[in-house]
């Protein structure tokens, strides 16, 4: 049985402490803190289970913040249904709103639900991204070259979330999506998946905003997240799953100054 068919059983048969349900929860709180949610792991894994959640006296919890955690069990679920599906810009884009969807900026008048920026942005209010006119070519000719490959790496796709998040093609949601993408693509191409824990984010972003200049820094971060998930799937595992080990595994993790993301 491969990973993406193990997943796909146990969301079939509602199976709970599996791997999917330790998915999901891990998923949805890492990529939501790394984007400043105020969950705890134990906050989101009360709404995936029960809908409902529990808190201290006098604990604030955003409404949105509430409503992204479950906008991404959404999303995830989309995705592992199309998990074998060619990446295209029409499920990026249903990837995006079911991201953001119902979240209190989405329904500003200048954001556009599931399609391309109007307005410019940045990362972390100070790095400049694709102005919003340059984002439906640079999109096309990013997803045209990326299904070109003959075949697809752990490092192919590590690049195509540098250049994704250098794009930032939507107004907001962009790390989410691209993280979700990184995830469906290394089940396309029998990779175990990416997932960063959210105490890296110092790495991750450093690793984003370097880049070009040193690619190290988030190909070891990345590879560090697939160390981690492939733990989960160690944990969690059924007989006779199929799915290849990380390309790598002394990873050195770099120390880098706090830097915010947009989201």
């Amino acid at each position: 049985m491969t990973l993406l068919e193990q997943l796909r059983m146990e969301r079939e048969r509602k199976y709970k402490g599996g791997l999917y349900h330790m998915t999901q929860i891990l998923m949805s709180y890492n990529t939501n803190a790394i984007e400043g949610s105020t969950l705890t792991k134990e906050h989101t894994r009360s709404i995936f289970e029960t809908n409902t959640i529990l808190t201290s006296d006098n604990e604030l919890i955003k409404i949105d913040d509430i409503q992204t955690a479950r906008n991404h069990f959404r999303a995830f679920d989309y995705l592992l249904d199309h998990a074998n599906d060619e990446l295209s810009e029409k499920l990026i884009k249903d990837t995006h709103r079911l991201v953001v969807e119902a979240t209190a900026e989405s329904y500003a008048a200048y954001f556009n639900i599931g399609d391309y920026k109007a307005v410019p942005n940045t990362i972390g209010g100070y790095i400049e991204t694709t102005a919003p006119e340059d984002v439906p070519e640079q999109m096309h000719t990013l997803v045209h070259s990326y299904n070109k490959k003959d075949t697809v790496g752990i490092e192919d796709i590590i690049d195509f979330h540098h250049a994704f998040e250098s794009i930032h093609p939507f107004q907001d949601g962009n790390g989410r999506v691209g993280r979700l993408i990184m995830f469906k693509e290394c089940l396309h191409h029998g990779h175990t998946p990416i997932l960063i824990p959210a105490e890296y984010k110092e790495f991750y972003i450093r690793g984003l905003t370097e880049y070009n200049r040193e690619k190290g820094y988030l190909r070891d971060t990345c590879l560090f997240g697939q160390d981690t998930y492939g733990k989960l799937v160690q944990t969690y595992s059924l007989q006779n799953q199929s799915v290849k080990t990380p390309i790598k595994k002394n990873i050195s993790i770099h120390k880098a100054k706090s830097q915010d993301m947009s989201r």
